[in-house]
């Protein structure tokens, strides 16, 4: 491999942390990937002038010296994109964990050189292209059976196109062994394998992009009927520490309705990833019955990993993701956090002596993070199918405090914000995503398809909801200064209709069988019955009813217990409820006659 380079070398002039200098412009390309020293350590050129060339290296530089050599490559910094992703985990720049721990043991040397996916493993693979047809970019070509819940397609890369000359026959082979020749417009022949390589910082090209339709179903009720998540949109999870925003994320991954679940540790504690590492294993998927990780690729970088290598793992993580939405897969990426990830933008910015701008983080963070979250999307792809990025970033705001940039950025540019709340964590309300600073905009798009799958009354009835405990937040002003026994009845009633969503509908938990995750039909009939409850006891009090009257009846408590007591395949259940709720209401009406 050296001997190709010889005319791209340079010698080290200049270390600092994790940035290298090199005397002059050595001749290298910006972005281009690069050996650094004799331990060949994985490194990134940065900047270029005629005066001096700039290197971020994405491992430890300890022991590197001035005067030892830098290797380029040629080529920006890429990822291998062929059947094997999927069941991995990989660190921040596509190497496999599983292989580097074969020869170095639990900690990843450094300069460790191994291939991103398995070379000598056969596929069964199924041609789906014959001698003539014509192929172009994003054209399927190949069909191979990755795991038992994911065709794996194989397509021709982005930038080809021309005509069939020669195809294998169906059988296994590869992912390095030619099984397709194509003629090129230019009249020359290709060999076309299994494997593309993509670099990370360039967005793969689609047809067009499709504006925001259906949502991402994720069986969490906070989520789907307050704060909806369009499939192909951006959320942004902020919280301080211990409020549940890896939960939360690990509740979406689990439960939602995303083909295949991309997850990024960037900067998280360790213990936290081989949390989701194992949980991850031994979970099933609801709705094959295959094992989760039959659909999930892990990338790990976590705090005791080098700075620059996060910085790497969120495009990494997007470019697998965006791959996979080019066959026609909807895609969620869970990337955990990128407030990490904006610390290691801060610390390069800092080694390189960049201008800092609000609490020492670069002035270009806001591009960086719209850069980012404009990678989503819902797109028509270059062969003709129909995928999606879903994007959902926890950011961790020092101190819980959301002024802080990173969130406030990230506000910009994610539609979607389940802002986590401390008091609600340490109550023990879980998912404690606070329904009066949480919002999302995906609401008017989505509100077609809640009419058609769901119910026409689906967004009137949310709205309610919400309504009632916009008014509680209110009331409770008051009641913190003179109690609540000076209150109206009609006021006491909203406070008592506000307990039943708050424990009943917006509480959830994630060790019960039923609660864990629950359907949208009975999310909107659980929402129906607590609002004909509402409309109920609102009529006796508008009688002249006492309040006191109507909370000796355990209705409301009967109510709250729905997510408990009707198993989510028995929704016929609930309809017993109103006939309960009109029982109350002659009772109440009989007793006070």
């Amino acid at each position: 491999m050296m001997e190709n380079h010889k005319e791209h070398t340079g010698i080290i002039y200049g270390i600092n942390g994790p940035i290298v200098h090199l005397k002059k412009d050595a001749g290298f390309m910006m972005n281009e990937m690069v050996y650094v020293g004799k331990e060949r350590l994985v490194g990134e050129v940065i900047g270029l002038s005629s005066e001096r060339t700039t290197i971020q290296v994405y491992e430890e530089t300890t022991g590197i010296r001035p005067g030892e050599v830098v290797y380029g490559t040629g080529a920006p910094v890429s990822v291998t994109l062929a059947p094997g992703i999927l069941t991995n985990i990989f660190d921040g720049i596509e190497r496999p964990l599983s292989e580097i721990a074969k020869t170095g043991g639990a900690y990843i040397n450094r300069g460790v050189s191994v291939d991103s996916l398995d070379t000598k493993k056969r596929w069964h693979t199924h041609m789906t292209v014959k001698k003539g047809d014509k192929v172009s970019g994003g054209t399927i070509i190949a069909e191979v059976p990755e795991t038992p819940a994911i065709i794996h397609k194989v397509m021709v890369p982005p930038d080809k196109e021309g005509y069939v000359v020669e195809v294998v026959p169906d059988g296994e082979y590869t992912i390095s062994e030619p099984i397709l020749t194509m003629q090129l417009s230019d009249g020359s022949e290709e060999k076309l394998t299994m494997t593309q390589k993509w670099p990370i910082r360039q967005a793969r090209p689609t047809a067009k992009r499709f504006p925001a339709s259906q949502p991402l179903i994720t069986g969490q009720r906070i989520l789907d009927t307050l704060f909806p998540l369009a499939k192909g949109g951006t959320a942004a999870i902020p919280g301080g520490f211990g409020t549940g925003k890896t939960m939360t994320q690990h509740q979406i991954a689990k439960w939602s309705d995303a083909n295949i679940i991309i997850y990024i540790g960037c900067g998280e504690r360790g213990n936290e990833m081989t949390q989701v590492v194992e949980e991850f294993s031994e979970l099933v998927d609801p709705k094959t019955g295959n094992p989760l990780m039959d659909r999930t690729t892990l990338i790990a970088n976590t705090s005791n990993m080098p700075v620059a290598a996060r910085e790497a793992s969120l495009y990494a993580g997007l470019t697998l993701a965006e791959y996979y939405r080019d066959m026609g897969y909807h895609v969620a990426i869970m990337a955990d956090s990128t407030s990490r990830w904006a610390e290691a933008l801060r610390e390069l910015s800092g080694r390189l002596e960049e201008m800092p701008a609000e609490e020492g983080f670069p002035a270009y963070l806001a591009s960086k993070l719209s850069a980012f979250y404009e990678r989503a999307g819902m797109m028509q792809n270059l062969n003709g199918t129909e995928g999606s990025v879903s994007i959902i970033g926890a950011v961790s705001p020092q101190g819980g405090d959301f002024s802080e940039p990173v969130t406030q950025n990230t506000k910009r540019f994610v539609r979607c914000f389940w802002g986590l709340d401390k008091s609600l964590a340490y109550a023990r309300h879980f998912p404690a995503i606070s329904w009066l600073t949480s919002y999302s905009e995906y609401l008017n798009d989505l509100g077609n398809w809640y009419s058609e799958h769901v119910d026409r009354k689906f967004v009137d009835y949310r709205n309610q909801i919400v309504f009632l405990l916009s008014q509680e937040s209110s009331l409770m002003e008051i009641v913190k200064l003179i109690g609540s026994d000076v209150l109206p009845d009609d006021q006491k009633l909203i406070l008592e209709i506000a307990k039943v969503i708050r424990v009943g509908f917006l509480q959830q938990n994630a060790f019960h069988k039923d609660d864990t995750c629950v359907p949208m039909e009975k999310q909107f009939k659980m929402m129906e019955v607590i609002l004909y409850l509402y409309r109920r006891s609102r009529s006796l009090i508008s009688m002249g009813m006492p309040m006191s009257v109507l909370k000796e009846d355990p209705i409301f408590d009967k109510v709250i217990a729905i997510k408990y007591d009707v198993p989510n395949d028995q929704l016929e259940r609930l309809d017993h409820y109103k006939q309960q709720i009109d029982r109350f209401y002659d009772d109440v009406v009989e007793r006070n006659a």
